[in-house]
């Protein structure tokens, strides 16, 4: 039947044969819906616009909740006989204009008017990049799919009767939960509005669907159809309606819906194979979506005896993903020395057949990091994964990221005494003149002071705007599902968890190592040029000075390459920037995180800083994540690992990712297997956190780039997510190809 049904399911959330953005995903929409349903977007932004006087003087979760449950209330719904999972229309989140993005507009503009044009300087000029995020949450599934949504809503009012009952219900608090009190009743509102149109409906599929929807309007579910539908009812429902980005389905999607599968096929409710198609619709809705930075899930774990997590449910889940050949959404792998090979293999196999977006989290690196900031052990072992390869205390942690520094700009900076090409201003610290670094220390020292600049600056910023984020985006779905929340009866997003914690990136590290590096050797070691001569090349983009950048480019010195003196320069700067970072105090009661991640501001931050020494070009992009800039990685993979250890990974609490691309040759047949689980378990040994491969053959790059018609199913691992090779720019793909021609 599945089969017979993707060509709809593909096109349930925009039509594949139109234009797509995947940064909008959402702003588009796909098959038709009965109109008699509910309104049109334009409809009910009208309708919301009428909406804004009436709730401008209310507290803001309320006046939230009145917002999400109009559209709610209004959204245009279907039952299709296509599909087992239901389908919203307007999921663009259309309340935002009149709550989120307004109150984010009055905090900026009259709580802190002075904030707003810093943090605008910091974005256009490519130093750090940072605005408040809403995007990184993971609800207590455990709660959601043990209550349901109304087992929710009756835990919320029981919580604020207990306030009422002992006089410490104050305005507050009311408004706290009210708001979330509005927003689930409106959400088992729609559900049961979705129950009553599947009535109307005679398809093959519709009595189940129906069934599902009352039983979940009703309470919590009781089997796994039942239960991947919560899910994702969650899903959409906090990410276009409440505007919060769920970052992982399930607390171990195996794991959460282990004894759901272990019950329905005991008991005869379905069979493996019933369960495997139920599972086909699921994951093909975020592939669907079209997310561009995937839609995450993990599986796998240890239990407290020390034997694994994986299960049957788990392999499953794997043959499904690999029989749809889909890239979102992406799994990570929690993997350690009890890891089951049949799961290894499996998915090594995957990755070797082109299957990259599958990611490998390494408890024993992620346990030291998680504990490193108060966790138990037993918390570290059930942590979460979020995002592309976050960690977090499973229902008990909130990690916003407040900011992507670019290590990239301190060069820059050191070079022009401060000064922003980009912004046309001085931006930076003003080190001085190049003439007065005399010693290699004194360079060094200048790059460390502007690199302190733009931390501390970011740090600055993010104490300024965090108190204020349960006024700009106060978590209605989120809170509910959070019980140290409602025991303190405050947003769980601002600080009603344990663990009230934010993150700060370290981006372009790399091509920070590799620059220090180039002065290093070039100007002081060798004295091959001045540090005014070295910047006059930079100023020119390298023209008229290409032999000095085939020397650089060249140079023995890159981070990667396992060189013990570059090495050193890179755990000394790494360690300086978790130093400067790590168990900091924030604004929430919590602590800062550091973070070896660069999400897609390798590229982005790139375009905005100038020549640096390691001989990357103006506009170039930068290295990403804890991976060496493109093509320098060139004495092999084991030299590539060493220098990643070197970083010690588990410093960077929130998430260290490595890249690794191999060519096919390498790692094929069962002795590639092998190869494969020894490369991956010298990483886990040596605390390392996540790790991420690309098996490709240059060959078939470089043809993929002339005959894209051919390859429209080629991915390609960018940093925490995949994309289709033909959806990446000719610049992209070069650094790619330009990678692998290292690789033999």
């Amino acid at each position: 039947m599945f089969a017979c049904d993707r060509s709809y399911l593909e096109n349930k959330y925009h039509k594949t044969d139109e234009p797509f953005n995947p940064f909008e995903r959402m702003a588009y929409h796909g098959y038709a819906f009965d109109e008699s349903t509910g309104l049109d977007d334009e409809g009910i932004r009208q309708g919301l616009h009428d909406l804004e006087p009436e709730i401008a003087s209310l507290a803001h979760p309320v006046a939230k909740a009145k917002a999400v449950s109009y559209v709610l209330a209004n959204t245009r719904i279907d039952v299709n006989e296509h599909d087992y999972f239901v389908a919203l229309y307007s999921l663009n989140r259309l309340a935002c204009p009149i709550t989120q993005y307004k109150w984010n507009n009055e905090v900026f503009s009259k709580t802190l008017p002075d904030i707003g044009p810093v943090m605008q300087k910091m974005c256009d000029s490519g130093a750090a990049t940072i605005w408040p995020d809403f995007d990184h949450v993971v609800p207590d599934w455990e709660a959601v799919l043990s209550l349901g949504f109304p087992g929710l809503l009756e835990r919320v009012r029981l919580y604020r009767q207990k306030y009422t009952q002992n006089g410490s219900l104050d305005t507050d608090k009311a408004a706290f939960f009210d708001g979330m009190i509005l927003t689930y009743s409106a959400i088992i509102d729609l559900i049961d509005r979705l129950y009553r149109y599947a009535k109307t409906k005679t398809f093959a599929k519709a009595t189940q669907i129906a069934d599902c929807l009352l039983h979940i309007r009703d309470g919590a579910p009781q089997n796994i159809y039942e239960a991947m539908q919560v899910i994702f009812l969650y899903f959409l429902l906090s990410e276009c309606f409440d505007a919060y980005q769920v970052r992982s389905l399930g607390n171990g999607l195996d794991s959460t819906l282990w004894h759901f599968y272990q019950n329905d096929i005991q008991n005869g409710v379905y069979t493996k194979e019933e369960i495997k198609e139920f599972f086909r619709y699921f994951l093909m809705q975020w592939s669907a979506i079209g997310n561009y930075w995937g839609q995450p899930f993990y599986m796998g774990g240890t239990h407290a005896d020390g034997s694994s997590k994986y299960n049957e449910l788990s392999a499953l889940i794997l043959d499904v993903y690999d029989e749809l050949g889909i890239y979102n959404p992406k799994i990570q792998i929690k993997v350690n020395q009890n890891t089951p090979d049949n799961i290894l293999f499996k998915v090594f196999d995957m990755i070797r057949r082109g299957h990259s977006s599958l990611v490998f989290c390494c408890e024993p690196g992620m346990i030291r990091a998680v504990m490193s900031y108060g966790a138990t052990y037993d918390q570290a072992r059930e942590m979460d994964i979020r995002g592309c390869y976050e960690t977090g205390v499973r229902g008990a942690e909130v990690s916003p990221t407040t900011a992507y520094v670019n290590a990239a700009k301190p060069i820059e900076y050191v070079f022009s005494n401060g000064y922003d090409k980009t912004l046309g201003e001085t931006f930076g610290v003003q080190t001085g003149s190049l003439s007065n670094m005399k010693t290699f220390d004194d360079f060094y020292a200048a790059v460390i002071t502007q690199w302190s600049h733009l931390i501390e600056l970011s740090i600055r910023i993010s104490l300024a705007y965090e108190p204020y984020l349960g006024t700009i985006n106060p978590s209605n779905m989120y809170s509910a599902t959070i019980l140290t929340a409602l025991e303190k009866g405050t947003d769980a997003y601002q600080n009603g968890v344990k663990f009230n914690n934010s993150a700060l990136l370290n981006c372009g590290f790399a091509t920070l190592v590799d620059s220090v590096m180039a002065v290093k050797e070039f100007v002081y070691d060798k004295k091959e040029l001045s540090l005014e001569e070295f910047k006059t090349a930079l100023d020119n983009n390298w023209n008229g000075y290409e032999a000095l950048h085939a020397k650089v480019l060249n140079s023995t010195h890159k981070y990667g390459c396992g060189d013990s003196e570059t090495d050193r320069y890179a755990s000394a700067l790494a360690a300086y920037f978790a130093n400067k970072v790590n168990n900091r105090p924030n604004a929430r009661g919590g602590v800062y995180k550091a973070i070896m991640h660069s999400a897609r501001m390798f590229i982005l931050q790139g375009h905005k800083t100038s020549a640096t020494p390691d001989g990357r070009t103006a506009g170039a992009e930068c290295s990403k994540n804890a991976s060496p800039s493109v093509g320098m990685d060139k004495n092999g993979v084991t030299a590539l690992i060493e220098s990643a250890l070197s970083l010690r990974p588990y410093t960077y609490p929130e998430s260290f990712c490595l890249d690794i691309m191999l060519h096919p040759t390498a790692v094929s047949g069962d002795e590639g297997l092998q190869i494969l689980k020894a490369l991956l378990m010298t990483y886990v040994k040596g605390g390392g956190m996540s790790l991420q491969f690309n098996i490709f053959n240059t060959d078939t790059l470089k043809d993929a780039q002339k005959h894209p018609e051919n390859y429209k199913n080629l991915q390609v691992r960018v940093c925490g997510w995949n994309v289709l090779w033909n959806n990446m720019c000719a610049a992209e793909q070069n650094a790619y190809i330009k990678r692998a021609e290292n690789l033999l």
